[in-house]
């Protein structure tokens, strides 16, 4: 392994630079040296440690739901980052689910989602900001709960989905205060962690930074 384990960061091709600026400056102040993937870049043939970031929305026959036609999909970015877990997940290097990689990482073991938690829960108010605004409570004892060092915490909240039915062999470990899933950890995995939100736009927040250390860390370990 080279001094800076490679860790491959899943994006779509439209990304803004300021947001996959923020992707490449949480691996690399860690140790990590990051690596873009998208649909149109080519997929090395080792990686160190793979993040699945957030992004549009999961096309729902993925996980068994009928489609929205008011939301944006990226069918090619969906074949990409299934391809990369039924390829790393079993070789066993650490991989981090971010917002829609937590989703994603719940739909590939079988999972579902909830489409859009506005419709489907009355009453719910929007939160949709960068900033730590929403309280999520960590599972005690839970992997997410060792590596933050905290039972609850601060975060900001990006997403319209989420995790409804755990997959195969997922926990959930985290909850908001209005009972959303929020984060989720593999009980057959040293590493396979999804939260929802973005701990890469949290960059003084010591819990969140701890998150992705632990992923640099772990792919020592691997």
């Amino acid at each position: 392994m080279a001094s800076r384990p490679l860790i491959g960061i899943t994006t779509s091709d439209r990304k803004s630079r300021i947001a996959w600026w923020f992707d490449w400056f949480a691996v690399w102040r860690h140790g990590g040296q990051p690596l873009r993937l998208s649909p149109t870049r080519p997929v090395p043939p080792h990686l160190d440690g793979l993040i699945i970031g957030g992004g549009d929305d999961i096309q729902a026959h993925l996980y068994g739901a009928e489609m929205h036609l008011d939301v944006r999909v990226d069918p090619e970015r969906d074949e990409l980052e299934l391809q990369l877990l039924e390829r790393f997940i079993p070789s066993g290097i650490p991989v981090l689910g971010i917002c829609r990689g937590a989703q994603l990482i719940n739909v590939h073991l079988g999972g579902t989602l909830d489409p859009d938690i506005y419709t489907s829960h009355e009453g719910l108010k929007p939160r949709r900001t960068v900033l730590p605004r929403k309280t999520v409570d960590i599972v005690g004892a839970s992997q997410l709960n060792r590596i933050l060092r905290v039972t609850w915490c601060r975060i900001n909240s990006l997403h319209h989905q989420a995790v409804q039915r755990a997959g195969e062999g997922i926990d959930i470990v985290a909850r908001d205060r209005d009972g959303l899933v929020q984060g989720i950890e593999s009980r057959h995995h040293d590493f396979l962690i999804g939260v929802q939100w973005h701990p890469e736009w949290l960059i003084f927040n010591r819990p969140q930074q701890r998150l992705i250390r632990a992923l640099i860390d772990a792919t020592r370990r691997s």
